[in-house]
C-alpha cells in the first residue's frame, strides 16, 4: 500500500505528484523489500496471478506499484510490466530491484492520461496490489484504468477485506463463556479516511487509509464500463499456537479480511 493521497501537477514525465510516501520508504522497504513480505508472498500475489493469469505477449500496468514485487511474476510470464506509482524514493527501490525486467513511472492514479508512456487502451491487464485502498478518489482511479485498457481486458484489485477490516473500526474479540473468537465491526457503511501510523523515523509523513463500502466498489466499477466477473474472499495466511488456538484458526478461516475482485472492460461497440 504506497501510492497514497496525491496531486498532479505537471512536470517532465507529465505530472508532478506530491504523497506522504517518501517519507516512509524506508519502513516500507524494510517490510516488503525486493520479493515482496509475507502477506505479499502467501496470500496477496497468488490470488493476483489467479485472477489475473497474464500471458505471454500481454501488457500489464501495476497501478500502485511501490518496489515492484509484481514484475518478475508477470515477466515470468512472458508478459510485459510497467509500473506506476506517486512516490520517487519507492521508484527508485523498484528501478534497484526490477528496472532491468520492468518500466517504471511516476504519476498520480487518479489521471492517468497525463502520465508519459501511458496511453488510451493499451495494457491488457492492470492490477492494483494491496494499493487502491490507498488512492482516491476512488472513481477518478477506476475510470483511469479503464481508459489505459483494451476493450476486453480485464482489471484485477486485491486489497483488505471492506466487509470485515475497516481501520481502526474492527477487530477480533473473545467470548469467554462460548469460548469463541468473533469479528468485532464497528463501522461500515460510511467511507471513512482513516489516519495511518507514523513510520517515519518520528518525522510528520502520516498517511490515509480510504475504507468505502463493498457497493462502491461495485458501482464505480460498473459506471466505468467495467463488469464484475470474479471475486475472491482471502483468508489470512496466519495461524495461531496460542491457547485459543482452535477457535482462533476457526474464525480465521471463516472470515476473510482480504478480497480479490476482476472486472473486464466491456468491448466497443
Amino acid at each position: 500500500m504506497r501510492y497514497r493521497q496525491t496531486a498532479a501537477r505537471g512536470t517532465s514525465s507529465g505530472q508532478r505528484v506530491r504523497t506522504s510516501w517518501d517519507a516512509h520508504t524506508e519502513w516500507y522497504d524494510g517490510w516488503v523489500g525486493k520479493d515482496g513480505s509475507t502477506l505479499h508472498r502467501e496470500l496477496a500475489i497468488p490470488a493476483t496471478l489467479e485472477l489475473l493469469a497474464p500471458r505471454r505477449g500481454e501488457r500489464i500496468l501495476d497501478i500502485g506499484a511501490g518496489q515492484g514485487v509484481l514484475a518478475p511474476h508477470i515477466t515470468r510470464a512472458g508478459a510485459s510490466y510497467v509500473g506506476i506509482d506517486a512516490s520517487t524514493r519507492l521508484l527508485q527501490r523498484a528501478r534497484a530491484h526490477h528496472g532491468r525486467i520492468g518500466t517504471f513511472l511516476q504519476g498520480d492514479a487518479s489521471r492517468l492520461d497525463l502520465i508519459s508512456g501511458i496511453e488510451q487502451a493499451t495494457f491488457d491487464g492492470i492490477v492494483f496490489l494491496l494499493s487502491i485502498q490507498d488512492m482516491d478518489p476512488l472513481s477518478s482511479v477506476l475510470e483511469g484504468a479503464a481508459w489505459a485498457l483494451r476493450g476486453g481486458g480485464r482489471l484485477v484489485i486485491v486489497m483488505i477485506h471492506p466487509c470485515f477490516r475497516v481501520p481502526r473500526q474492527s477487530g477480533w474479540g473473545w467470548q469467554e463463556e462460548r469460548q469463541l473468537q468473533y469479528r468485532r465491526i464497528d463501522r461500515y457503511l460510511t467511507p471513512l479516511a482513516v489516519p495511518m501510523k507514523e513510520y517515519a523515523n518520528g518525522r510528520q509523513g502520516q498517511s490515509l487509509c480510504f475504507h468505502r463500502p463493498l457497493q462502491q466498489y461495485i458501482n464505480d466499477l460498473a459506471s466505468s464500463g467495467l463488469v464484475l466477473d470474479q471475486m475472491r474472499e482471502l483468508c489470512t495466511y496466519k495461524t495461531s499456537s496460542g491457547p485459543h488456538a482452535r477457535a482462533e484458526n476457526r474464525a480465521y478461516q471463516e472470515i476473510p479480511l482480504f478480497m480479490g475482485l476482476r472486472a473486464r472492460k466491456l468491448p466497443s461497440r
